[in-house]
């Protein structure tokens, strides 16, 4: 199956339920977009609206992807703007998310590919994001070229008790 990407859809109520739903459904397969599960469409729906909300002035992209076969949502990533000058040459993945339905046959690198080529076709030097330590995530972004340049030890708390490294990852398009 191949996917179709499409940069900074309209946000049609099916769009916005539609990455509601990817993001709550990869979320409660464990997936680490920002919550813990089980979480449900009503606890993602105000961190998207605010993820969205950030759109409005073009800084922030959103990359959404869709099976080309069935038309479906099956994932999408936020490119986000650093909103300071000396850092403008660069940005950071936000929010990269594939619906379980979608993983383990390439569609989450063919995702972030897609953002690699955008990145390059602006001109950018680099690409960075952030992953949930704990999990081996870093190992797939490994795989998509990304370099870990860094840790926050237990910056990201995931439950009382239970602290996990923020690990930061750069992609050098230069």
């Amino acid at each position: 199956m191949a996917l179709r990407f499409t940069l900074d859809p309209e946000l049609t109520p099916d769009v916005v339920e539609g990455i509601v739903g990817v993001w709550t459904d990869a979320s409660n397969a464990g997936g680490a977009i920002g919550f813990v599960p089980p979480v449900s469409r009503e606890d993602v729906r105000p961190t998207a609206l605010a993820a969205f909300a950030g759109l409005g002035d073009g800084a922030d992209r959103l990359l959404v992807a869709h099976d080309v076969e069935t038309g479906r949502l099956a994932g999408a990533l936020f490119v986000v703007d650093n909103r300071f000058g000396l850092k403008a040459h660069w940005r950071g993945l936000a929010r990269v998310m594939l619906h379980p339905d979608f993983q383990g046959r390439g569609d989450g690198v063919a995702l972030l590919a897609e953002a690699e080529r955008l990145a390059r076709g602006w001109g950018l030097t680099g690409l960075q994001l952030d992953c949930r330590g704990g999990i081996g995530l870093e190992h797939f972004y490994a795989r998509c070229g990304y370099k870990e340049v860094g840790r926050l030890p237990g910056a990201i708390r995931v439950a009382p008790g239970d602290d996990r490294d923020d690990i930061l990852m750069w992609l050098d398009l230069r």
